[in-house]
């Protein structure tokens, strides 16, 4: 699996002219996303920057709902799950997945809610799930009590992206945080001024991993 080297808002050049693809379309389609927001997008426009008819796209995918799934599927496949470290102890393999979910995530603010609403069921996907529970069952957990564990880390690090993102795309603006000296400054405020926005991700990636490893014995 390789990642696209396309930069975040630029759609990327269509592989062959005049065919289309599915995989060309999701990766357009998250390069309008990033560059105008969620909002924004539509079929018509996303025809208009790969400058086809809108039509066409139907031809590959039912609705708009259909091609943010491929969307979705586009994000994942950036997290290049084959060079995980597969072959270490299931801890970091954890890690470093949620890592990268959450660094791909917030290289795309505005499509993290298309990740965050849908689930990825590509045959990547589905194989990167298969190939975990596998894994953790190697170590002594069962496969039921695994999946519960994949899901909470992935519940929690996309959770974690979409605040970060919202905040970042404007909720931070509306703030009412007291500045210092003022005299609502309070304990509260003194500790968010001694914080950044997302340094608490790995404290509570951490927690959860030493958790689960004291659940599974």
């Amino acid at each position: 699996m390789t990642t696209d080297s396309t930069p975040p808002g630029e759609v990327p050049e269509p592989p062959t002219r005049p065919r289309l693809t599915r995989e060309y379309l999701a990766a357009a389609a998250l390069a309008l996303i990033d560059a105008h927001g969620l909002r924004k997008f539509s079929m018509r426009k996303l025809g208009t920057a790969v400058g086809f008819d809108p039509m066409a796209i139907y031809r590959y995918y039912d609705d708009q709902e259909a091609l943010f799934d491929g969307v979705a599927e586009a994000l994942f496949d950036e997290i290049d799950v084959d060079t995980l470290p597969w072959d270490g102890p299931w801890q970091e393999l954890a890690r470093e997945y949620c890592l990268r979910l959450r660094d791909t995530l917030l290289r795309h603010p505005h499509a993290v809610q298309v990740f965050a609403t849908r689930p990825v069921r590509s045959p990547a996907s589905i194989d990167t799930g298969v190939k975990m529970l596998g894994k953790l069952q190697a170590e002594g957990i069962p496969p039921a009590h695994a999946l519960r564990m994949i899901r909470c880390l992935r519940e929690f690090t996309v959770g974690h992206a979409l605040a970060i993102a919202v905040t970042k795309l404007g909720a931070e603006r509306r703030s009412r945080k007291p500045q210092p000296g003022s005299p609502d400054y309070n304990l509260l405020a003194e500790a968010a001024d001694a914080t950044a926005l997302d340094d608490h991700f790995e404290m509570g990636l951490t927690a959860i991993l030493r958790g689960f490893q004291h659940s599974a014995g």
